[in-house]
């Protein structure tokens, strides 16, 4: 085995896979592994990915925490024959992500990426209730009383823009959903 992992020397992340609903378990048996195993020099970081979502429903919030990807592990790693023997051998994992026996790292752009929106400043996603087609009224604000159908859902924003009639013309009219209800 010892020549599938080459002689790097460099921190990289890789992907575990995991039995479903595992996820939570093999992070904390693997960070228990760590000291135990003596590979503090080599498995750094461990993490489930998840995101932060807001679900909208009947005018009330609710924040709940979703698995970005269900059934994964990420694992910021030296590669070589003892971090692959610890980390495979994890109860729970059913391997790594590569070719055959061979992990392959994440590049840096998609670790990144995975990073970014998992972090401290990640905003959480917006679930609402509504979607294109649907009749809706406004509720309060200053379109209050205006109703018509929705053609536009802008989750970053927090947006939904509806057809309405605004000085006697019909046009597309944008506000925040939570001022907005299903007719």
């Amino acid at each position: 085995m010892g020549d599938l992992f080459g002689n790097t020397q460099e921190r990289r992340w890789y992907i575990v896979q995991t039995y479903s609903g595992y996820e939570k378990r093999v992070k904390a048996d693997i960070e228990k592994r760590i000291p135990n195993m003596n590979m503090d020099g080599r498995i750094f970081n461990v993490l489930v990915p998840e995101e932060d979502r807001e679900i909208k429903k009947d005018g009330k919030s609710k924040h709940i925490k979703r698995r970005i990807f269900p059934c994964y592990v990420l694992v910021e790693m030296i590669l070589d024959e003892g971090s692959w023997h610890v980390v495979r051998h994890t109860p729970g994992v059913t391997g790594f992500v590569g070719s055959g026996n061979h992990p392959i790292p994440l590049t840096p752009k998609e670790a990144n990426d995975i990073l970014a929106k998992v972090g401290k400043d990640a905003r959480p996603k917006v679930e609402v209730e509504f979607e294109i087609g649907d009749m809706v009224q406004v509720k309060n604000g200053p379109f209050a009383g205006q109703s018509g159908p929705v053609v536009a859902i802008d989750i970053d924003k927090a947006k939904i823009k509806f057809r309405g009639t605004l000085f006697g013309r019909e046009q597309d009219i944008e506000t925040d959903y939570t001022d907005l209800e299903k007719i």
